[in-house]
């Protein structure tokens, strides 16, 4: 006979896990299901099934789009992937001095709108660039200037790959080539490479993907080359044409889903290497490889810190490149497009809700998939859920948000156009990493808490609240602090859904480049970076604290 807390857990549980699958659903799976319906209709509303590929792929236009997309995504890899392993490498395996310093740096581009590198770019190279002299006819509006963007803003996201891989590396492996007189060279082949083969699928997958669906750096430096992701925002924005721009999104679908089912499969390959014999491998002094490694970060470091540079010092410049004398009135947002001063407070607005809320949904649900016990399929299905945003591109996501919020019968349509759908959107958007994180965190603590608590008679809730979240303070912390990053350096995935009282600080460097404010959109970037990197040093002296707080019961024993 169950006892009344059993009862009433089971209660808890079971309510928790059917509000967060109908939340997820409504967040994320109502979006998809519309824009794939929408596809299948023409601009009359007609059900015309796949007549709206096969038209837009006889195109010779959309054939162009398509090898633009290709290329783009394929040079670009070319280059992110074996320059961010070089980078990883030098952190992880040589004695070079400043690593802390270079790592921060590799991570900088993720504090900025995708947009910033291009505006940077276009200061360096453009019409009045400072180095255009030297560039004789060429220009870098078009696949170049595109691939020279994304390099910027894909590279930290393939460096984590690869740190988190280089991290594994057993010692012993090493020491036994080492006695067998291997060369240094030979081991890299013979060990090294082979134990990265995953990670080298990911970060390619990753790459390309990242390249193929964004829209901030091809949107500003683009010129007259297009790609699939700009294709939408002109369907969508300029001619109002829905039924192509979601045949345009499922197309750019693809890449991403491709992309999630090859990653899923990789990792259930991969093998466990981290053995209770295992011996963390430490890398020893070799002047010449060291100082390699230095000059080859060095540069690395460089070029990330002239990209954001250039776009800080210009945003204060009077008259580029003509006049280099500094003034503010670049700041005076409420003079140009854009919004004004509003945008900003209003990306403030929801980067705090975003990580408020998101935070919330996302350790909840964490909790309730990893320590449920109820519902086993059902909370299969939510995990599904919380997994799927990772192979949906933001500008797919908010074009399914207008089709399902926008529907004059759905009784969330008071959302559409307010400050509520832009955090439902933006959380749905960033769910699956932060998703990630937690669920690891909580396997991490021991199920026996939960035993304990239920052999005591204690709520499920009273030891969520009183021992699982005490723990796991660092990394809710490091969930709220992405949630509010990302939050304030989105375009894509919100660029459709804002109002002119809800236009966002990124989207206002989007606007403010297009009407030829450059100096202002420079400024509007540069404010951004400025804010992501003070809440970052926030949120990690926090984690530092929480951190020794939440160790405390360790040392205790």
């Amino acid at each position: 006979m169950r006892s009344v807390w059993e009862d009433s857990n089971r209660l808890v549980l079971s309510a928790l896990t059917l509000l967060l699958t109908l939340g997820l659903c409504v967040m994320i799976l109502a979006p998809l299901v519309q824009i794939l319906a929408q596809s299948f209709f023409d601009a009359a509303h007609r059900f015309v099934f796949l007549d709206n590929f096969i038209d837009y792929l006889s195109q010779e236009k959309s054939l162009r789009l398509i090898r633009n997309s290709l290329f783009v995504a394929l040079t670009s890899t070319l280059i992110v992937v074996p320059s961010a392993f070089g980078f990883a490498y030098a952190l992880m395996r040589s004695r070079m001095p400043l690593k802390p310093f270079f790592r921060y740096v590799a991570f900088l581009p993720l504090l900025a709108p995708s947009l910033l590198p291009a505006i940077s770019f276009v200061y360096l190279f453009g019409h009045q660039g400072f180095f255009k002299p030297w560039m004789g006819g060429s220009t870098i509006y078009g696949a170049w200037g595109i691939v020279l963007g994304e390099c910027f803003y894909v590279f930290p996201h393939i460096v984590m790959i690869f740190l988190s891989a280089l991290s594994l590396s057993d010692a012993r492996l090493y020491e036994a080539a080492q006695s067998m007189g291997a060369s240094s060279l030979k081991k890299f082949f013979t060990i090294t490479l082979p134990a990265l083969k995953y990670a080298l699928v990911s970060a390619t997958l990753v790459s390309f993907t990242l390249v193929v669906t964004d829209f901030g750096v091809p949107k500003v430096i683009g010129g007259d080359f297009n790609v699939l992701a700009t294709e939408i925002y002109k369907h969508v924005i300029g001619q109002q044409n829905f039924a192509l721009g979601a045949t345009v999104g499922v197309l750019l679908l693809v890449p991403s889903v491709v992309t999630f089912i090859v990653d899923s499969f990789v990792q259930r390959k991969q093998k466990a290497v981290l053995g209770s014999k295992f011996v963390l491998y430490v890398p020893q002094k070799a002047p010449i490889f060291d100082t390699a490694m230095l000059i080859f970060a060095l540069v690395i470091a460089l070029f990330f810190l002239i990209v954001l540079g250039v776009s800080f010092f210009a945003s204060f410049v009077k008259f580029w490149p003509y006049d280099l004398s500094l003034v503010l009135k670049h700041y005076d947002f409420s003079s140009m497009d854009g919004g004004g001063w509003d945008s900003y407070f209003n990306s403030l607005s929801l980067a705090f809700w975003s990580a408020l809320l998101g935070t919330i949904a996302v350790f909840t649900t964490a909790y309730v998939v990893e320590r449920g016990k109820v519902f086993p399929h059902l909370r299969a299905f939510l995990k599904l859920l919380a997994l799927l945003p990772m192979a949906v591109p933001g500008l797919v996501l908010g074009l399914g948000y207008i089709f399902f919020f926008n529907h004059p019968d759905n009784p969330l349509n008071a959302l559409y156009q307010t400050m509520g759908i832009l955090v439902v959107c933006t959380v749905a958007h960033f769910f699956t990493a932060s998703f990630i994180t937690a669920t690891t965190t909580i396997k991490q603590i021991d199920d026996e808490f939960e035993d304990v608590a239920e052999s005591m008679g204690v709520a499920c809730y009273e030891t969520f609240f009183k021992v699982i979240v005490p723990i796991a303070t660092p990394s809710i912390l490091h969930i709220a602090r992405y949630f509010f990053v990302n939050a304030m350096t989105t375009v894509s995935a919100v660029v459709f859904l804002y109002a002119p009282s809800t236009t966002l600080a990124s989207v206002a460097v989007l606007n403010m480049d297009d009407a030829g404010d450059i100096s202002s959109a420079a400024a509007m970037a540069s404010l951004i970076v400025a804010t992501s990197l003070g809440i970052t040093l926030l949120f990690d002296a926090l984690s530092h604290v929480a951190l020794k707080q939440s160790q405390q019961w360790r040392k205790a024993r």
